[in-house]
């Protein structure tokens, strides 16, 4: 994978989330709208949508743009699509309209159902994840570029520290719980961190958690750039049976609930399959 693409994903999604900021910093106040499935949908979303789609289109000949605010093309259609990109001009627009920063720009490039590619920009910070197959990750900030890697969980437990979780603040939290006091019981202590948008992804990639636990509802637009990084950084991102997750494979846009696993040689499948099911 061409690390001069990455850079200029990076630049497009910096832009993009130079318009989000612009309506963030605004004085107006921020108007709200519901779409089709409930969720809320602002101009900040729209204007990262404006700025993302067109800069992507012209990337790579011939490969298409998916975006959460455009009109959904038929699976018939999507089916053909060997690559595309896969975008959510702004993830976490809850956190967006609570004013916490914890929003992203998502970017990331599909191939045969395996997204290949990732970028995960945070505005409000100027911090920015991004991994390709076979290249590695990084986050890049004030401070400059770092590599980054998932953590070994082994040595944590030998040491006695807690197994730390990260899990949304806004879904599931009743079914999270059950996990940890699970964990709990099998590993020793457990500490949960609560977090909006794909930064919770980029958590384990960057080796600050250990798990995240999504049993709710995502869209394919929420997870595929930090899923990328995740594996990149060196963990994996796994449905209810252990499969890893892919994209672009059925009608519905929806993921099935998942595990991002940093450590993917500690048994996991042992600790949350078998006794999930007991």
């Amino acid at each position: 994978m061409d690390k001069a693409l990455l850079e200029q994903v990076i630049e497009i999604c910096k832009r993009a989330g130079e318009a989000i900021l612009e309506v963030y910093h605004s004085s107006a106040e921020l108007e709200v709208e519901t779409k089709k499935d409930d969720s809320p949908v602002t101009a900040a979303d729209l204007a990262a949508h404006k700025v993302l789609e067109p800069a992507l289109a012209q990337l790579i000949e011939g490969v298409p743009v998916l975006s959460e605010e455009q009109e959904m093309p038929s699976f018939e259609e999507r089916s053909q699509w060997q690559r595309y990109w896969i975008v959510d001009p702004l993830d976490g627009t809850k956190e967006f309209i609570r004013r916490n920063g914890e929003f992203t720009v998502n970017v990331a490039l599909i191939e045969n159902g395996e997204p290949v590619l990732g970028v995960v920009y945070v505005p409000v910070l100027n911090i920015t994840y991004a991994g390709c197959k076979g290249e590695g990750a990084f986050k890049r900030d004030a401070n400059g570029e770092t590599e980054i890697r998932v953590r070994p969980l082994k040595p944590r437990l030998d040491n006695s520290e807690v197994v730390e979780l990260v899990a949304s603040r806004s879904h599931g939290t009743g079914t999270v719980d059950q996990l940890v006091q699970r964990i709990e019981s099998e590993l020793g202590a457990v500490e949960c961190k609560n977090m909006g948008s794909s930064l919770k992804l980029c958590l384990v990639a960057e080796g600050a958690a250990d798990l995240y636990p999504r049993l709710a509802p995502t869209c394919e637009w929420d997870t595929a750039a930090a899923q990328a990084v995740v594996e990149a950084a060196g963990g994996i991102v796994v449905d209810e049976e252990f499969n890893l997750l892919r994209y672009n494979t059925k009608d519905s846009l929806l993921n099935p609930f998942f595990y991002v696993i940093g450590d993917s040689s500690f048994d996991w499948q042992s600790l949350l399959l078998d006794k999930s099911a007991a």
